[in-house]
């Protein structure tokens, strides 16, 4: 593709992985729009939102991973604005389910799920839907066959050509393999290390797609924060430490944030790293084959760069990947591997 060629013009190899049963290959590491046109709170920008998307296009991304309720809908139609002309050379996945409110199983009905496709539909501007995630459901909804029934009809109708769920929990994601999914997108990361112990192999024995979200635990592994580093007020590394708003896992991934700096210090300095370790963090996410693409987040063109990057180091050895199995295992695996 034409971003690909101008990436390569910068120096970046860009890798593609095929997504599951799809048979699309998708950017080893692509965009997740959470943070589209906006920084952690920060209002909606549509310049900042169409810069960014152009950057990780030209730097051959061409997975975008969105939601219905990101910026309210804003993040979809922004894409949609960008995507024109382009559909048949990317690849959307958007999430639906968190506009219920509140957000219980029973609002998983039929009805409910069709509107929020629909709207969907609307938002993106498009025939049908690359790929619909069931946004984080109630750990119920993955015992309601009816659902995912749903998403069938909705296949059969033409109006979802694929579809999956993103998860909270290792258990949610194995259970949700009962169903003819083409995709799981959950939380894996050098500080969320269970999803590779069984659920991987499942995975690819089904051929179902893997999303790595939340790659840099809520920028944890970014390794430059500190103790004393504060957020902003709108910004749920502030508000959602302890799970008040929303599932505690998401935020830093589940871990205690004065541990988690402790243990990113010490992957800096056992990895021997004479650089950032959030590139090396992405790179470690794409040492597991089964993962199909990682989604970090990007407020700015010089982020996308750098994340695309990380595809091209050198693979980790395997005294660098011990390294990191013993530091989970020493700060993070009690309580995070149990509970999530």
């Amino acid at each position: 593709m034409a971003s690909a060629r101008l990436a390569q013009k910068a120096g970046i190899t860009v890798k593609y992985r095929q997504f599951g049963k799809t048979n699309f290959n998708v950017s080893e590491v692509s965009l997740g729009t959470w943070q589209l046109g906006s920084k952690w709170g920060d209002p909606f920008d549509e310049a900042d939102a169409q810069n960014t998307l152009a950057a990780a296009y030209d730097a051959g991304v061409n997975f975008f991973d969105t939601a219905d309720i990101y910026q309210d809908g804003q993040s979809e139609r922004a894409l949609a604005k960008f995507i024109k002309g382009k559909q048949d050379k990317v690849f959307v996945s958007t999430k639906v389910g968190r506009k219920l409110d509140p957000h219980v199983a029973s609002g998983y009905t039929a009805a409910n799920i069709t509107k929020f496709v629909e709207e969907s539909l609307t938002n993106l501007d498009v025939d049908a839907l690359d790929n619909v995630l069931l946004h984080c459901p109630p750990t119920p909804v993955y015992y309601e066959p009816e659902v995912f029934f749903t998403l069938d009809q909705l296949k059969k109708a033409g109006k979802i050509k694929n579809y999956g769920v993103s998860v909270e929990r290792v258990e949610e994601a194995m259970k949700a393999l009962d169903y003819d999914i083409s995709a799981v997108e959950i939380i894996y990361n050098m500080f969320r290390l269970r999803p590779a112990d069984n659920f991987f192999k499942m995975a690819q024995a089904k051929n179902v797609g893997i999303i790595a979200r939340v790659p840099l635990a809520s920028g944890l592994l970014s390794g430059k924060y500190t103790l004393d580093t504060t957020f902003g007020k709108a910004d749920h590394r502030n508000f959602n430490r302890h799970g008040e708003a929303f599932d505690q896992g998401e935020t830093f991934s589940g871990v205690d944030y004065a541990t988690g700096v402790k243990a990113a210090n010490e992957l800096h300095e056992r990895l021997g790293l004479d650089q950032a370790l959030a590139p090396l963090a992405l790179r470690y996410i794409l040492m597991a084959d089964a993962v199909s693409t990682v989604i970090p987040g990007a407020s700015k063109p010089e982020q996308i760069t750098r994340n695309v990057a990380a595809a091209d180091l050198p693979a980790f050895t395997t005294d660098q990947m011990a390294i990191v199995r013993d530091v989970y295992n020493k700060y993070i695996k009690n309580p995070v591997q149990y509970k999530w």
